[in-house]
């Protein structure tokens, strides 16, 4: 569901009150909250949340921030965006085509963040059978960035979980910088620095 009323434009796909509830960009979050800062985004701390990066073998760059809370899994990443357009339609696109070629099932659907798609994909356990996870794919345009997160676990299918888990989501801080970066550029990501170290 793109949101024709935001002041972000009508290409953009984003929840109404995103500037007030999140994901925020790094201009509108409270300053004196104790953010764990991962240079692209920043995440609140909060009982029960574990953190990991995740690194691109060869490049040893991180790539995405995986959160393991409610009995589920967030994996997030920051994208550049440009200004005027948004990248979650076309996004959700492509992931929908990656899923079918994997022999996977996919659904949109309208959740809390506008649409959505939930996926069953297909996994091989370690043992060597197969089986199927669940995944929720979301996303939301911000000023010049763009959000995704895939959601596993108990949030895929339990109400409460999901919304521990979209709260988490909403919570998190981008920080897209000033320097020009071309759309669909992972802004990057850092390892953390605790809060109040300078």
């Amino acid at each position: 569901m793109t949101d024709a009323t935001s002041p972000l434009g009508p290409g953009k796909s984003a929840p109404g009150d995103r500037s007030a509830a999140g994901p925020f960009d790094d201009s509108e979050a409270n300053p004196v909250r104790p953010y764990i800062d991962l240079g692209g985004i920043k995440i609140l701390p909060r009982e029960g949340l574990n953190l990991r990066l995740e690194v691109e073998e060869q490049s040893q760059r991180i790539v995405a921030v995986g959160l393991d809370y409610a009995e589920s899994t967030l994996q997030v990443q920051p994208f550049a965006a440009p200004r005027s357009a948004g990248l979650w339609d076309e996004t959700r696109e492509q992931i929908r085509q990656q899923v079918k070629q994997q022999g996977g099932r996919v659904e949109e659907r309208d959740g809390p963040l506008g649409a959505e798609l939930l996926a069953e994909v297909p996994v091989v356990a370690t043992d060597g059978t197969a089986g199927r996870r669940l995944a929720r794919f979301i996303g939301v345009d911000g000023p010049r960035w763009f959000l995704r997160g895939v959601i596993g676990g108990a949030a895929t299918a339990d109400v409460d979980a999901a919304t521990r888990v979209e709260d988490l989501f909403r919570s998190i801080v981008v920080v897209r910088g000033g320097s020009p970066m071309p759309p669909r550029d992972l802004i990057p990501l850092r390892m953390p620095i605790a809060p109040g170290a300078a």
